[in-house]
């Protein structure tokens, strides 16, 4: 008979007949007062007329004749979290997670406690288990419903990712969520990202900016052919932006098609003219076919969009060298460098030193210049009396025959320089 009653209440809680399930289900549990499953769907049932303090009561219940009940503590916690008992809320989600690792709901209401607690990465990765769990169940509605809980968490635009100082790094602007990813990439947890990438595409073939992304991650990588094809995708699927055609660019200049590259660029500079990053690419593109001057061209119009920029002095010093103005070349390389100080890029400050270093040794302007220097600073440490450093350079010949004149100036210098403890 307590079947009887059960069954009815069951029908009458899918109709939404909340009062009639609630008294069908009182008479089950008269007769049969130990019977769980009614607790729990009396439970539900006041909690989906509201009476959120019931339906806790109804829970504990079943958890007093069950206590490893997953669905009762998940309940539970969903009339807590009405009830804004947020540590109740929590202790119940983290129970039924407990008694199985596996069930979805749980973290999925975990994150949304999370969230309201203020613990925004915390609810993040709640979400993002959540998802993980219902694409595997094949349950996609609440998979997508995850993601849309970790968009709405994001601010809806970020300013555009910092460049690393890599002549060829892709840089991609958008959500928050995509530039963590990129960030990741950044610090050298390329596998992680691309595999979180990877996540957001199973349960979104359709997500054009993760496409994107991906291709930005793929070039990271090296595999430029992949990122191409990833943005031809994210382009197909109508994601026109000056972020695609510029990276895909890069790749595209990579792999030797420059004709290409510069076809992507000048499509990016008309989408976003105001985009220094595109002209430096742009440039580069145009140097490797050996179009100097419209690559001197391009990274000047790059540093006139940012004076600061010091991959545009440095690329620009590049150019410079390759048509001979090697004035022009030095000039570029010394502000390369001294903004490289500044920021304390000392990867990229030693790299504009060599290429400085190779230009003074090897052109015989700046190895006049340089030997004039050595001269006079010699000078001045023997009291001007050149009688004597041409002994002290003399001595230096007999020692070590078959030098330079500057390199035997270098050697008088510092041996002058050790003895006086200099």
């Amino acid at each position: 008979m307590n079947e009887e009653f059960y069954n009815r209440g069951l029908e009458k809680a899918k109709r939404k007949d909340y009062a009639g399930a609630i008294e069908e289900f009182n008479h089950a549990l008269q007769l049969t007062p130990y019977f769980t499953e009614a607790y729990l769907q009396r439970g539900l049932a006041y909690y989906d007329s509201g009476a959120f303090l019931k339906a806790v009561s109804d829970y504990t219940e079943a958890l007093k004749l069950n206590p490893e009940s997953v669905e009762a503590y998940y309940c539970r916690a969903l009339a807590r979290l009405a009830l804004k008992n947020l540590p109740g809320a929590l202790e119940d989600a983290e129970r039924a997670i407990r008694f199985n690792l596996n069930y979805a709901p749980a973290y999925q209401l975990r994150g949304m406690v999370r969230r309201k607690q203020g613990y925004i990465q915390d609810a993040i990765a709640n979400f993002k288990k959540a998802a993980t769990l219902y694409l595997e169940q094949q349950d996609k509605e609440n998979c997508r419903l995850c993601l849309e809980q970790i968009k709405q968490l994001q601010p809806q635009e970020l300013p555009a990712v910092q460049p690393s100082h890599s002549a060829s790094a892709p840089i991609l602007s958008t959500k928050e969520y995509f530039t963590q990813l990129l960030e990741k990439a950044e610090k050298g947890d390329i596998q992680e990202a691309l595999a979180d990438i990877n996540w957001v595409l199973k349960a979104d073939p359709q997500d054009a900016q993760a496409y994107c992304c991906r291709g930005v991650v793929r070039c990271k990588m090296g595999n430029y052919r992949e990122a191409i094809a990833d943005f031809n995708q994210a382009l197909r699927l109508n994601f026109e932006d000056a972020i695609v055609y510029r990276n895909r660019g890069k790749a595209r200049s990579v792999l030797g098609d420059h004709t290409g590259a510069i076809a992507d660029f000048n499509q990016a500079i008309q989408m976003q003219p105001e985009d220094a990053l595109v002209y430096i690419a742009r440039g580069n593109a145009y140097r490797a076919m050996g179009n100097y001057l419209g690559a001197i061209q391009d990274y000047t119009q790059a540093l006139q969009i940012n004076p600061d920029d010091a991959q545009a002095y440095y690329n620009r010093g590049i150019a410079y060298s390759c048509i001979e103005e090697m004035q022009n070349a030095v000039e570029n390389y010394q502000h390369a460098a001294s903004i490289f100080c500044e920021q304390e890029d000392w990867g990229n400050y030693q790299q504009v030193l060599s290429s400085l270093e190779k230009i003074q040794k090897f052109s015989p302007q700046f190895q006049k210049h340089n030997y004039n220097l050595l001269r006079q600073r010699l000078l001045r440490m023997v009291g001007g009396y050149w009688e004597i450093a041409e002994r002290l350079i003399e001595q230096k010949h007999d020692y070590y025959p078959g030098m330079s004149d500057e390199w035997y100036l270098q050697k008088v210098i510092e041996d002058l320089e050790r003895d006086r403890g200099i």
